[in-house]
């Protein structure tokens, strides 16, 4: 919908190398420019993000946390790239992951004030509250804009069973504390592992981790037969890495044992 409302030829988008992949795909459908900026440590570089913003630019889309990196900047980082966004330039801060920090910058009063008004906070069900199927999320801004984005919408694009099902996971806390811990763990183990096996692996911020195992396809491959299913990241420019999602604890033992017999370690 962002795309429908701001994009056209001319007009400029910038991200992140290894940024989401759909961003890419969305400044295509509408025929701008993508301008990728190099990454930090696998990590938004937010100044240099800056810097490549022209007076071409109509959306700058930063995912914090980072997918597929699960890298994630600082508050006053974030605090004040939110800051020096020029007012005429949207800033689409992906929040997916959001509910993962520990401590998250609140972004929701400069929205409610209306000091933002170029601020989008975009937020999903697909990820803590374990709710992909439905394929629902949402979007925070200011009602100018959102208004904008009605006029493009398409009037049955959320079913009412998703919106019933996504308010009542709104009220279930108990839920999303208890996946909090369980992913906060399984983090710790796999990077404890990575760290034995001599693997080299990026810290997470998200309910996913990456780890630089060699041939990522081929891994893949290995793995798949083995019934354990990961994300190669050859798309994303890491051919040498794969994603491995955060399970119970019991699928995240079986997912290590998996990779141990397909890397030859113990």
């Amino acid at each position: 919908m962002v795309g429908h409302a701001l994009l056209a030829p001319g007009a400029e988008v910038v991200v992140s190398q290894y940024c989401f992949a759909v961003y890419p795909i969305v400044t295509a459908l509408f025929g701008a420019k993508l301008v990728v900026v190099p990454a930090k440590n696998h990590a938004h570089d937010l100044d240099a993000m800056l810097a490549a913003i022209t007076p071409n630019t109509r959306i700058v889309f930063v995912a914090n946390p980072n997918n597929p990196t699960g890298t994630t900047a600082s508050r006053e980082e974030l605090a004040r790239f939110v800051n020096a966004v020029p007012a005429d330039v949207l800033l689409a801060l992906d929040e997916a992951y959001i509910e993962f920090l520990d401590e998250p910058l609140d972004l929701l009063p400069e929205i409610r004030n209306g000091s933002k008004p170029n601020l989008l906070l975009m937020r999903t069900f697909s990820k803590i509250y374990g709710m992909a199927g439905l394929r629902i999320g949402y979007g925070i801004g200011h009602p100018d804009f959102i208004a904008a984005l009605e006029k493009i919408r398409q009037p049955f694009n959320i079913n009412s069973v998703a919106q019933a099902g996504a308010l009542a996971a709104l009220d279930d806390t108990k839920h999303v504390g208890k996946t909090r811990k369980i992913n906060s763990r399984g983090l710790k183990l796999y990077a404890r592992t990575f760290r034995k096996l001599g693997l080299e692996f990026i810290p997470s911020s998200a309910n996913f981790i990456l780890v630089r195992i060699g041939d990522g396809q081929r891994v893949f491959g290995e793995l798949q037969k083995l019934g354990v299913i990961v994300r190669p990241m050859g798309g994303y420019q890491l051919p040498e890495w794969i994603r491995i999602s955060i399970g119970t604890p019991k699928e995240n033992k079986r997912c290590l044992e998996a990779l141990k017999s397909v890397l030859g370690q113990k």
